[in-house]
């Protein structure tokens, strides 16, 4: 649960502006001078930008550099359970305290003026990271790039932007093109822009808003490759080629965030990273709610003997198709497999769900507590246009109670509970498994 404290504040920011989602810079780049300008007194920066993948390029990224010796300050977005999550100082969560003094101290000196929950946050990560010694500083773009309240910093030791698809349109642009031009919003003269692989459209679009500034284009399969065969990493560039133990995240898209990360690191000369750092990371790496299986805890007791739980936090289709992806192999005859869904009513419900079109035994739809979702009944009539059973529930633990009841004991389910990151929250809560 939050602290009452920090509720408290928070719920005092909500009131500076109507809307939680209003991209500008010069909101919040007048905090920051009145604050002293805190962002440009920051350990070298490694920012990321992306759909889909950022947060665990994020965590292969602090797990390198903390590998190598180094303290590393985190700010991520949004959190799952309580809003410290969003600021690692030095290697750990923000405690309670240091939190409230320094929301405190940024609302005192924002003086009632206009600005966003997210940009208050945000101004609070910069005075904490500012204030507190550090080696090294990861940010995690919230949304889109250009005009991202994490963007104010100017110059960066490196910039990547992991996996591109279609979400948040209503703010980013309707086409994938859009979104690209966005992301690569976050650019700077003479620093290295770490891409994944798109196509050849996307990255020409990326290219034009980089070429602008003057940013230095590192392109996957040109400048630098990953992949994954004989159950390790095989990672090269012109400087040469590692050989990493496979990535502690589970799945193959993780090959992509991992190389990002590790592109990144190598095309920087702010942070000395050895190789044996980068070994090292790949089995450090922490991000929950993508692709975590929960062995333990008040829902996974719910489910009988022999059953699997696992929890992402993905709800695009992006993310829908990468979660297939991980469960295509699996055989329906020999195990029933379900899926717990929740959605947001901003999110692409049908896009989501198209992936798993005929390979599920039976969807739950439910609702997200404290959240304007889909109605269960809705993602249950979708869930039958693909050829999946459609059921509703109240709940995330009535959804396993209804499952439990019809279990085979020798074929115990495999259930996967996806689509918000909200609802990963709320199920990490009531598991006793709060991020640390």
């Amino acid at each position: 649960m939050e602290n009452r404290v920090v509720d408290a504040l928070l719920s005092q920011a909500r009131q500076l502006h109507p809307q939680d989602i209003d991209l500008s810079l010069d909101r919040l780049a007048r905090l920051l001078d009145r604050l002293g300008n805190p962002q440009d007194r920051l350990p070298p920066v490694f920012h990321v930008a992306g759909t889909n993948g950022k947060g665990s390029t994020v965590a292969f990224l602090r797990a390198c550099l903390e590998a190598a010796g180094n303290r590393v300050h985190v700010y991520t977005s949004p959190h799952l359970v309580r809003v410290n999550e969003r600021i690692r100082l030095a290697g750990k969560l923000i405690d309670d305290d240091a939190l409230v003094a320094t929301l405190r101290d940024v609302l005192q000196v924002n003086a009632g003026a206009p600005i966003t929950v997210f940009e208050i946050i945000t101004a609070a990560a910069f005075l904490a990271f500012s204030r507190v010694p550090a080696d090294a500083c990861v940010l995690e773009v919230g949304m889109g790039g250009r005009l991202d309240a994490t963007n104010v910093v100017k110059q960066p030791a490196a910039c990547g932007i992991a996996q591109l698809g279609l979400d948040h349109t209503q703010f980013l642009g309707s086409t994938i093109l859009d979104i690209a031009g966005e992301k690569a919003g976050i650019a700077k003269a003479g620093v290295p822009l770490v891409l994944s692989r798109y196509p050849r459209t996307v990255t020409a679009r990326i290219g034009e808003v980089a070429g602008v500034v003057g940013a230095r284009l590192l392109l996957r399969g040109q400048d630098w490759d990953a992949t994954l065969y004989n159950n390790a990493l095989h990672y090269k560039d012109d400087a040469g080629k590692l050989e990493l133990p496979a990535p502690r995240l589970i799945g193959a898209h993780q090959i992509d965030n991992a190389g990002l990360a590790i592109a990144m690191l190598r095309h920087q000369g702010a942070v000395p990273v050895p190789d044996a750092a980068f070994r090292a990371g790949m089995g450090w790496a922490e991000w929950p709610a993508r692709l975590q299986r929960l062995s333990s805890g008040a829902l996974h007791e719910l489910l009988p003997a022999g059953a699997e739980l696992w929890l992402d936090g993905g709800h695009n289709p992006l993310a829908g198709r990468v979660l297939a992806d991980r469960f295509r192999a699996h055989n329906l005859a020999e195990r029933p497999f379900y899926l717990v869904l929740g959605l947001l009513t901003t999110k692409d419900a049908a896009g989501f769900l198209r992936p798993f079109a005929g390979r599920a035994t039976a969807l739950y739809a439910v609702p997200i507590p404290g959240h304007d979702s889909h109605s269960p009944t809705t993602l249950a009539g979708l869930a039958e246009a693909i050829a999946v059973p459609g059921r509703t529930a109240d709940s995330v633990a009535a959804a396993l109670k209804a499952i439990a009841r019809g279990a085979d004991r020798q074929r115990p389910p495999v259930v996967l509970v996806c689509g918000s990151l909200y609802l990963a929250g709320t199920v990490l809560e009531e598991s006793g498994l709060l991020p640390s």
